[in-house]
């Protein structure tokens, strides 16, 4: 019953969050008051005492004599019937009331966020420390949680030093007011005084917490002219930005910030890594996202009040607070001595620093992504974070320290309090401050809280099982945050846990029960072996038991962890987080001492680094990933499958999984051949508006000897028009194609029969002398679709390549790429020209691959680009790629068209379908097709049962093209409607 109930709770609240996040539920003001106080979570955990109570000591009796003697048989049926119903009622008003907590807390979050975007010039509090620094030569990011309050409406751009001048007032107005929730400032904005009274009352009540984000911009190309009377503007700019990684917590300052909304879960449904960055603020409680325009370098003194009404926000000056400040202040200090002399240590000598401040504080703001992408390959991420290991550790030590001197000082001392008293005291004390100093995340959380929780236990001598206490300290801690169920990290924080309270090992008793006469280096080896086989043991129970929970919440997993984690659990765990801890207690009393510490550690972590590097840089264990897609369904039978070894030993035989183990084991195989079996086009999420990334899947049933085809097809559908000025991609070639592998990985597609780069490449066209570093390691914009083939045939079998235009420079571009990584694969790939007419089948003649424009013979790079037509025995389905859920990919929206030139029925070939791939940049490239190709379309004898035109809103092609071609189907990489299907010449309806 205990863990029924508990389940209730956490899945009602659960539910209610996913309903209410997609569909408004309507809540009465009232009930929300009074569930926005602790009142509530009190409440709830005043019922639980009184359920265990009722369940614990009010049983009815079932004696048979005293039954007789005492009470007749219908008080006894009567007294167990109320029983029964008290259980219900107290059990379902805990589940309801949960549910009702998490709707109340999502209503508050709704009714608190920004909903639309604005320019404001406001008071800004720094709360904790930065996410991740500015540094404009590694290309990262200021992001800061923060606390924006006094917000006016900006209207004209402001200055550092106007806002200099709004901070001086500000602070005058502060020292000369008796009340501090009524104070009235100059704005330094041009509008009048009526619009500045309607704007006060407007925005000025309102208080947010929001991510302060300032990213180093990539600015296109500019005259020298422009860019000499801006050089000034810019680096002022850029100065301000740059002062950002001094603020410290607790700072407050003026600010020009552009506010914005959280993007909702259907919007970050495209995000190409698929990470959901919407739940992951929310789980924050941020209230919107908030780009930095301009800084003052005025910063207000902590002494001053707060000056806002609604301090709910702004966090008075509590003892708690003031405590949390000083923490946090601490934390900034040490991530700055960290951060002295940043530039002059190389990159490797910088990840070493920074993976040994993340160990020592769970600041994780100087690791770069490399670092990141690195330790989730290997499967070792969860190392990175602070966890209940660093916690107890440090709890431990201090309490033997403590112990140790009261023993040798004042062993009085245990007459008035035990020792384990002493102890305990010592090691909450510990870790709570530990936990605050690391962020109190919840790892760190969990384990100060359970430390009390257990003390507790035996201090009231309550007879509770200490899963028991973890399950209770889960629950509550939902209760406390509803949105903490959000989190990644208390999923695997406590499942962690109790699969190893659950873990059950008789080797250590092998040991002890051994009779055989040995000698004491037999021992040894003996206890070494055992020891290894232990750790062994445990490694494969936690891989395997958190397996599904892995793949549910991120996708995929490392298969590398299970091996890299037997050496590195112990190297941290033995060696680096013990030295981590010493050279931060060492620091505070002799930092010097600590440096040399350090010295050491980030030599261990260095070095750990290139180890992992060459294990995972191996030919043989390149695919080290893991992608299954996991619902609800392939869950619940893994939970099935390990329910013997969760429940007490004997009470269910352990041969019973093999029926949940093996459905479970055809599920991931439909699962994956799911994904197979349907000739699919997948529209994959770039992150750029105008590069596309399509990914054909054909399944060949018929043929045995042959496996399914898969083509990937990218394009850059920037005009190539001079009059039309767009922004330059801000995607890489590594980023790109690292993403790209993970997308074909989820889609189980392990080999690629071709690349089909549908734009023309300068950088592989013109004979300029190519600098191999240069060039391979930060290509330019005209060699990102050339560099990621490169890279991607690097990691995955690749048959074909196909470029538009000319490719004279791809051999030297290809072996540059891999003499610059240090490549071992000896394959090559050679290009071959996407041009009109080419054509490419399969065998059975099912699936036909033909270029229908690409002139390349031409000397005008304007007709180049190559669009492709995809020839087909059975329709193609196009849909739009989930990251976070490749098999609930939705159909991609699409216009339908009227066409008014559509063959009869007998005339038509109704077994083919066709779906055409749109990559022209200049109008001259259907211009060129009308010429040449139009009258070979007219003449030909097939005709397609159905035609679907994919491609870019901005695309050229007319509507005499779209009646030519017989396109029935209209759809777009950036979903946008088609101008030229708008006309009055198509007739067309909305279809999904």
């Amino acid at each position: 019953m205990y863990w029924l109930i508990g389940s209730f709770i956490i899945l009602a609240m659960m539910g209610v969050l996913a309903v209410a996040d997609s569909t408004p539920i309507p809540i009465m003001p009232l009930f929300m008051d009074s569930a926005s106080t602790p009142v509530l979570t009190i409440s709830f955990v005043l019922l639980t005492f009184i359920l265990i109570l009722i369940s614990q000591f009010t049983i009815p009796s079932v004696n048979p004599i005293n039954s007789v003697k005492n009470t007749s048989h219908h008080s006894r049926f009567a007294s167990r019937i109320l029983y029964f119903i008290s259980i219900a009622i107290l059990a379902s008003t805990l589940v309801i009331g949960s549910g009702l907590k998490a709707l109340v807390s999502h209503q508050q979050a709704d009714d608190q966020k920004i909903t639309e975007p604005m320019r404001v010039q406001a008071l800004v509090h720094i709360e904790g420390i930065s996410d991740s620094v500015y540094d404009a030569g590694t290309d990262t990011g200021y992001r800061q949680v923060a606390i924006i309050s006094q917000i006016l409406p900006l209207v004209s751009e402001l200055t550092a030093q106007d806002l200099n001048r709004v901070t001086a007032e500000y602070g005058a107005g502060l020292n000369n007011s008796l009340s501090g929730n009524d104070i009235k400032y100059e704005s330094s904005n041009a509008i009048s005084s009526h619009q500045n009274t309607l704007a006060e009352n407007a925005v000025q009540d309102k208080v947010y917490r929001v991510l302060l984000n300032a990213y180093p911009k990539n600015p296109a190309k500019q005259s020298s002219k422009t860019n000499s009377q801006k050089k000034s503007k810019k680096t002022e700019k850029q100065s301000q930005i740059a002062d950002l990684n001094h603020l410290q917590p607790g700072d407050r300052l003026f600010m020009t910030l552009t506010l914005a909304p959280l993007a909702t879960s259907e919007q970050v449904s495209n995000n190409p890594s698929g990470f959901d960055s919407y739940r992951w603020l929310r789980s924050r409680h941020i209230d919107g996202v908030a780009n930095i325009l301009a800084t003052s370098s005025a910063i207000l003194p902590s002494s001053h009040p707060q000056s806002h009404s609604n301090s709910h926000l702004l966090s008075s000056d509590s003892y708690l607070t003031r405590l949390r400040t000083a923490i946090d202040q601490g934390r900034w200090q040490l991530r700055q001595h960290f951060y002295k002399d940043w530039a002059t240590n190389t990159a490797a000598e910088q990840q070493a620093k920074a993976v040994t401040l993340s160990l020592l504080t769970g600041d994780r703001s100087l690791i770069n992504r490399e670092t990141k992408d690195l330790y989730q390959l290997a499967g070792i991420s969860h190392l990175l974070a602070i966890s209940g290991t660093h916690v107890l550790f440090l709890a431990i030590v201090l309490a033997g320290i403590v112990i140790l001197l009261a023993n040798r000082m004042y062993p009085a001392l245990y007459r008035y309090i035990p020792r384990w008293h002493v102890r305990w005291w010592v090691m909450i004390s510990a870790a709570f401050i530990y936990a605050l100093f690391t962020g109190f995340d919840v790892p760190a959380a969990r384990t100060a809280w359970m430390l009390l929780a257990i003390g507790l236990t035996r201090l009231t001598l309550l007879p509770v099982s200490t899963m028991r206490v973890l399950f209770a300290l889960a629950v509550l801690m939902a209760w406390h945050d509803p949105y903490v169920l959000w989190q990644a990290g208390y999923w695997l924080s406590f499942i962690a846990v109790a699969l190893l309270l659950k873990y059950e090992d008789t080797s250590q008793n092998q040991l002890l029960t051994s009779n055989q006469p040995s000698t004491s280096y037999d021992k040894l080896l003996r206890r070494l072996w055992l020891s290894f086989k232990r750790l062994f043991k445990l490694q494969c129970w936690l891989f395997l038991a958190l397996l599904p929970v892995t793949l549910l919440l991120f996708g995929k997993t490392s298969l590398w962890g299970l091996i890299v984690n037997l050496f590195a659990i112990v190297l941290f765990g033995w060696i680096i987080v013990p030295l981590n801890l010493l050279a931060g207690l060492c620091y505070l009393i002799l930092p010097s001492v600590a440096d040399i510490i350090w010295m050491l550690v980030t030599a261990i972590v260095s070095n750990l680094h290139e180890l992992i590097g060459w294990l995972t840089a191996m030919p043989v264990l390149s695919d080290a990933w893991l992608y299954t897609p996991v619902n609800a369904a392939i869950l619940l039978m893994a939970l099935l499958t390990m329910l013997p070894w969760l429940l007490p030993r004997g009470l269910i035989s352990r041969w019973l999984v093999l029926p949940p183990l093996s459905l479970l084991v055809m599920t991931v195989y439909a699962n994956q051949q799911s994904l197979t079996t349907t000739p699919t086009l997948y529209i994959l999420p770039t992150g750029d508006h105008y590069i596309s990334a399509a990914l054909l899947q054909y399944p060949v049933v018929n043929d045995k000897d042959a496996k399914n085809t898969s083509w990937l097809f990218l394009a850059d559908h920037r005009p190539s028009n001079t009059k039309i000025k767009t922004m330059p991609s801000n995607l890489t070639a590594d980023k790109f194609s690292a993403m790209l592998a993970q997308q074909l990985g989820s889609l189980s597609v392990n080999k690629l029969e071709g690349i089909v780069v549908q734009s023309s490449s300068s950088g592989v066209t013109d004979s300029r002398v190519y600098d191999k570093k240069s060039s391979a390691v930060a290509p330019n914009d005209s060699e990102l679709l050339p560099m990621i083939v490169a890279q991607l045939s690097q990691r995955l079998p690749v048959s074909q390549y196909w470029q538009a235009g000319h490719s004279e420079r791809w051999s030297a571009l290809y072996q540059a790429y891999k003499v610059t990584t240090d490549s071992q694969k000896t394959a090559t790939i050679s290009a071959q020209r996407c041009e009109s007419g080419k054509i490419w089948q399969l065998p059975n003649g099912k699936l036909t691959l033909q270029a229908i424009t690409g002139w390349s013979k031409i000397d005008d790079a304007s007709v180049w680009d190559c669009t492709v037509a995809i020839d087909s025995s059975t329709p193609i389905r196009v849909l739009k790629y989930q990251a976070n859920d490749p098999l609930k990919s939705l159909p991609a929206n699409s216009q339908t068209l009227m066409s008014k030139s559509k063959p009869l029925p007998d005339q038509a070939n109704m077994s083919q379908s066709r779906l055409i791939l749109n990559a022209d940049t200049h109008e001259r490239t259907w211009q060129m097709w009308s010429l040449l190709c139009s009258a070979d379309l007219t003449n030909s004898n097939i005709a397609m049962n159905h035609t679907i035109w994919l491609g870019h809103s901005t695309s050229h092609i007319s509507n005499e093209v779209i009646s030519q071609q017989q396109i029935d189907e209209i759809i777009t990489y950036d979903n946008k409607p088609l101008e030229v299907a708008l006309s009055s010449d198509a007739l067309f309806k909305e279809g999904d």
